[in-house]
């Protein structure tokens, strides 16, 4: 055969296949609706809001193979507030994804989707992933849990919060280096450590609330209450209009047994920052264990008042109300979170 006719024939088998080649992959790449393209704001505002529908657009959004980081970060946020098995596999696809902030936003999905046991399961391969970040995030997930929990983790756990403490260490002071290093810490049990990093936080910042919230606690650990109870008071007395103080004043209350006094600085902190619903939500609780049933019901009525979204002072007001016979209440409340995501277990335990 001719060179040139061997060269065209040589050449038209390699175009053809370019051409399959492309032609398969193109039909294995899922086609987005336009529809669903152009509804990532309506569908992040329905979740946000708590509407009718919600799960399933805010499903459809990040079953997207083509949604950027960014958005897929802010759907993230709201993922915990509609749990179901589509949710959780949702999440547990992103671990996987290519972008750092995206496998730290899943990390934090999963911390509010699943139960402490199940967690370690899913989060634990992700201590030895290739990105720092993400590898701190994953111990910050798993900080906490029992060795029970954390089951074959338990020793992957523990040589992370080692190689963290050594990074801090490494690192110039900063209060959040230092508060960080005081948390590893007290997950290791080491309070004199602990005590020690948050003072050199407090020097650095002796107005970061957290580092002082957490040395009263260390004080508290090392049997030290007094001392705990007059730093308390000196910042109390030096920012009497701080909610983040007077929640931590009820909630070092409660844990010493004084549960009357602790509603009163859980309600100041309600009336000096009343969307915040995790101090709306603790005031609540301990109103109920008060036996101050209807009260405690208006409270988490506030919550959702305010943020419809939020299923878990949905869910624990349905209980309350159960609890006191307003089935009435409970049936109008049942219906909206089936309307927001069918599929939540709440709903599929019978609650």
């Amino acid at each position: 055969m001719p060179k040139p006719r061997r060269y065209l024939l040589i050449g038209l088998c390699a175009l053809i296949v370019i051409g399959l080649a492309w032609f398969a992959l193109r039909s294995t790449t899922p086609v987005v609706p336009e529809a669903i393209k152009r509804g990532f704001t309506e569908a992040l505002d329905a979740a946000r809001a708590g509407q009718p529908g919600a799960a399933r657009v805010l499903y459809q959004q990040l079953a997207r193979p083509d949604l950027s980081p960014k958005r897929r970060v802010w759907l993230h946020a709201e993922l915990p507030n509609y749990p179901s098995s589509v949710a959780l596999k949702l999440a547990d696809a992103d671990l996987q994804h290519e972008a750092p902030e995206v496998r730290i936003a899943a990390i934090k999905s999963i911390s509010g989707l699943v139960p402490n046991g199940q967690r370690s399961l899913l989060l634990g391969p992700m201590l030895d992933d290739g990105e720092q970040s993400v590898r701190l995030a994953a111990v910050n997930a798993l900080l906490g849990l029992s060795p029970d929990d954390l089951g074959l983790y338990f020793g992957p756990l523990e040589q992370a919060v080692d190689a963290w403490e050594q990074v801090l260490k490494s690192q110039p002071d900063s209060t959040e280096n230092q508060y960080q290093l005081a948390r590893l810490h007290l997950h290791n049990a080491e309070l004199k450590e602990a005590q020690q990093a948050l003072d050199s936080a407090l020097r650095l910042n002796p107005a970061n609330l957290p580092a002082l919230v957490m040395q009263i606690d260390v004080l508290d650990r090392l049997g030290q209450s007094d001392a705990a109870r007059q730093l308390l008071a000196k910042q109390l007395q030096a920012q009497p209009d701080s909610a983040y103080l007077q929640h931590a004043l009820g909630l070092w209350l409660l844990h010493h047994g004084q549960s009357e006094f602790a509603l009163l600085g859980l309600s100041k902190a309600v009336e000096l920052e009343p969307d915040n619903k995790e101090y709306r939500y603790d005031l609540a609780t301990t109103l109920h264990d008060e036996e101050e049933l209807e009260a405690a019901q208006k409270q988490l009525q506030e919550i959702v008042q305010r943020h419809p979204n939020d299923r878990k002072a949905r869910v624990l007001l349905i209980n309350y109300w159960k609890e006191s016979g307003q089935l009435q209440n409970v049936q109008v409340l049942l219906a909206q979170l089936e309307q927001m995501n069918p599929d939540d277990p709440a709903l599929q335990q019978g609650l």
